[in-house]
C-alpha cells in the first residue's frame, strides 16, 4: 500500500508499516513543517492514502472543496497508552479493508467511514 504518514503519526508505526512491506512516505522525514494543504496536495499527486491524527483534512476536503487523495484514515485514539494506540493503527492498516475514496475515522472501539463528496476527485 502507498501511504503518506502525516507529521503526527508515531515513528514506531511508520517503521512497523515499512517492515511489513508498505511504501510509506513520512512528512516528518520529507517535508517537516509542511502545511496541511501541502500534505494533502502531496497525497493527491502521489496517489497515497493519507494517515493522520489531524481532523483538518476532513475540513479541507468536505468543506473547502480541496481535491481528495486515494483515501484518508484519521486516527482518534485516546492516547493513554501509546503502545496500544500504535498496535491499533497497525492492526487497522493490516486489515483487508478498502480505504479508497473515503475518510475513515478510527477509534479503539469502531471504524466510521464516509465517502468523499462528489467532485472531490483527484486534481
Amino acid at each position: 500500500m502507498k501511504l503518506l504518514a502525516d507529521e503526527n503519526l508515531p515513528a514506531p508505526v511508520i517503521a512497523a508499516l515499512r517492515r511489513l512491506g508498505h511504501d510509506v512516505l513520512a512528512v516528518a522525514e520529507s517535508k517537516p513543517g509542511a502545511s496541511d494543504a501541502e500534505v494533502l496536495a502531496t497525497a493527491v499527486q502521489q496517489n497515497r492514502l493519507l494517515l493522520t491524527l489531524d481532523r483538518d483534512y476532513g475540513d479541507l476536503i468536505f468543506h473547502n472543496g480541496r481535491p481528495a487523495p486515494a483515501g484518508v484514515i484519521l486516527f482518534r485514539l485516546a492516547g493513554t497508552n501509546p503502545d496500544d494506540d500504535n498496535r491499533r493503527m497497525i492492526q487497522v492498516l493490516q486489515s483487508d479493508t478498502d480505504w479508497s475514496g473515503r475518510l475513515s475515522a478510527i477509534t479503539e472501539a469502531f471504524i466510521r467511514s464516509r465517502p468523499f463528496p462528489a467532485g472531490a476527485g483527484r486534481a
